[in-house]
């Protein structure tokens, strides 16, 4: 790796595990380990996977005042969501959105002891880091914080995780705790992107590490790279910014509408003054002209990003593209999601997608392409 790359606090341990390492994000990231990309796609679904997510930004918000409830209103004058709303020790979904409605980044945010910890894509952390100052940190403290986070995802996730912190077992999804491990504190969020069950841990460097290791110990556990978590991602339905949500997608376009609750829409009691709300709240009202859609390439053939999506096998012009794609080892064939005007997003539509010169019929079906197994009680 080149030395301009950063490396997590678990750097060492990829080295030790044969990990493949590839440049992301400006960091050294593990792609795959020796068990290769499709048995640590199947492992997580079955028993557990451990994922190195340091890279990932944690930026914590606390009112200068030192009341909760002003970090909260601030927080809500840049996310489209109920802040005001959201229990200590709970978790939700949200973004960042952009003047012309656009998304500059995707997130989770944490109700956690005397802050809101916000969790934020590692390419987008410094801008993410810039408009948060910018916007509150007038009524408010913006700060990176630099640990280690874990991601321990599957049906096994829990009762490896318990072992060593037997306060998870207790935790339903979206629940956040404050936790120690090693003599350090940290905290605990039940929430992955695999579409599993699972948690995410942060706690300082090397007592994330020893926390790593221990996981890795037990017998449900093994190391997972990017590859497979792509993959996890994708057939769960989840987006990746950058690719399927970005600057031009607003969230109602991006299907992500359900993140966007009743108070914060027309009529309700603090409707708007987010970023974009002139835009958003007009396509929740009447629907966007495009749509996030999930689709079911005929045969076995991948359809990749950027692959142009047509209305017939012989129309000249494209009507969308496909945003995410590739093999989906738990489906066994292939999978992909698009972005097509709202006329051909209904599921039972067939549209086109160009590869290698041909038109492969590709069907427009529901997300997720398969079931979540989250804990909800």
């Amino acid at each position: 790796m080149t030395a301009s790359l950063h490396e997590t606090p678990l750097h060492a341990l990829h080295g030790e595990a044969g990990a493949r390492m590839v440049p992301f994000a400006g960091y050294s990231m593990p792609l795959h380990y020796p068990l290769g990309l499709l048995k640590e796609h199947l492992h997580t679904r079955q028993a557990a996977g451990l994922f190195d997510v340091s890279h990932m930004g944690q930026i914590a918000v606390r009112a200068r005042s030192g009341d909760p409830g002003d970090a909260a209103r601030a927080l809500e004058t840049v996310l489209p969501i109920d802040v005001l709303g959201l229990g200590l020790g709970r978790q939700r979904y949200g973004f960042l959105t952009l003047q012309g409605g656009g998304i500059l980044d995707d997130l989770m945010l944490a109700n956690v002891s005397d802050h809101y910890l916000l969790v934020v894509n590692a390419a987008n952390k410094a801008a993410d880091l810039a408009h948060l100052l910018d916007a509150i940190g007038t009524a408010c403290t913006v700060e990176p914080v630099e640990r280690a986070l874990i991601a321990l995802q599957g049906p096994g996730a829990e009762a490896a995780l318990a072992r060593h912190l037997p306060v998870v077992a207790e935790m339903r999804f979206m629940d956040a705790r404050t936790i120690a491990f090693a003599g350090e504190e940290g905290v605990a969020v039940r929430s992955g992107y695999t579409g599993e069950d699972g948690f995410e841990v942060a706690l300082p460097p090397a007592s994330g590490l020893a926390l790593a290791r221990a996981l890795l110990a037990e017998p449900e556990v093994k190391p997972i790279g990017l590859g497979a978590r792509d993959s996890l991602r994708l057939e769960a339905g989840l987006c990746l910014h950058g690719s399927d949500i970005g600057p031009e997608t607003s969230p109602v376009e991006a299907g992500l509408a359900w993140a966007i609750p009743k108070v914060r829409r027309r009529g309700g009691d603090r409707a708007g003054g987010f970023p974009g709300a002139e835009r958003i709240l007009a396509e929740l009202a009447e629907g966007p002209a495009r749509l996030r859609v999930g689709l079911k390439p005929e045969g076995r053939t991948p359809v990749r990003a950027g692959a142009a999506l047509f209305g017939s096998a012989d129309a000249s012009e494209p009507v969308g593209r496909v945003t995410s794609g590739g093999f989906g080892p738990s489906l066994d064939g292939p999978v992909a999601m698009g972005m097509l005007p709202r006329a051909l997003a209904a599921p039972g539509t067939t549209v086109f997608a160009e590869v290698r010169g041909q038109r492969l019929p590709c069907a427009v079906v529901p997300l997720p392409f398969r079931p979540a197994g989250f804990k909800r009680s």
